[in-house]
């Protein structure tokens, strides 16, 4: 699936959810995919090409950076794109599910109501509700997955200018030296602090869910007594 289907997926999905949501949404595309797709494949590009050792045995430069890094920052973060936005399209199918349950009902097939029916807004409550708040939780724990597998995996969120490598095949201890360190690092904070945003918005909605669940049964309760 490429962003532009992806984008009319969650697009769909986004007519149904909260405010913060769409807010969610739109962080997600303008300072996630499109950074992503229009700054990140230059600023990684030449990555493994320009990473140099100060040595010409074969093999050890190709070592070295397979061991400082073994997966590429920009093929971390389309992954956690990918994982992040999967939740959501479980909002997608329960909705385009309840469509069709309701086509079912239709008695008669006119185009009219058909075409109501999909300009139709489901309100974020019963079997719905489980689905959305569901979708949240499983953003959120991804998030946070990948915020530790990125501090994990390459020791920290900054970029270092010198790496000591000593893994076989390589002589002796060599010096090897990262291109473009610090606009790597300041992108990765970036990247890494919009992420946050993100966590934050996506709990902040579950709260809002959550509360004004609570707040609405207790009267739902009173008003059947």
């Amino acid at each position: 699936m490429d962003w532009g289907s992806l984008h009319a997926v969650l697009g769909g999905v986004n007519k149904h959810s909260t405010s913060i949501g769409k807010i969610w949404l739109t962080v997600l595309f303008v300072f996630r995919i499109m950074i992503l797709v229009v700054a990140a494949e230059k600023v990684w590009g030449d990555e493994q090409q320009d990473f140099i050792c100060n040595t010409l045995q074969p093999g050890c430069k190709n070592v070295c950076y397979d061991h400082f890094f073994p997966i590429s920052h920009i093929r971390l973060w389309a992954l956690q794109l990918i994982f992040v936005s999967t939740p959501a399209l479980l909002v997608a199918m329960h909705v385009a599910y309840r469509r069709h349950e309701k086509k079912k009902q239709l008695r008669n097939g006119e185009k009219f109501d058909i075409e109501e029916l999909k300009r139709t807004r489901f309100h974020i409550q019963g079997p719905l509700w489980w689905t959305y708040t569901s979708s949240i939780f499983f953003r959120v724990l991804f998030e946070a997955i990948f915020m530790y597998a990125f501090y994990f995996m390459y020791d920290g969120y900054q970029m270092p200018r010198l790496l000591k490598c000593s893994a076989w095949p390589c002589p002796n201890t060599v010096d090897c030296f990262v291109s473009r360190p610090t606009e790597k690092t300041m992108f990765t904070i970036f990247m890494l602090v919009v992420s946050g945003v993100c966590m934050l918005l996506n709990v902040t909605e579950l709260c809002y869910l959550v509360v004004k669940v609570c707040v609405k049964e207790p009267r739902k309760t009173a008003a059947l007594k």
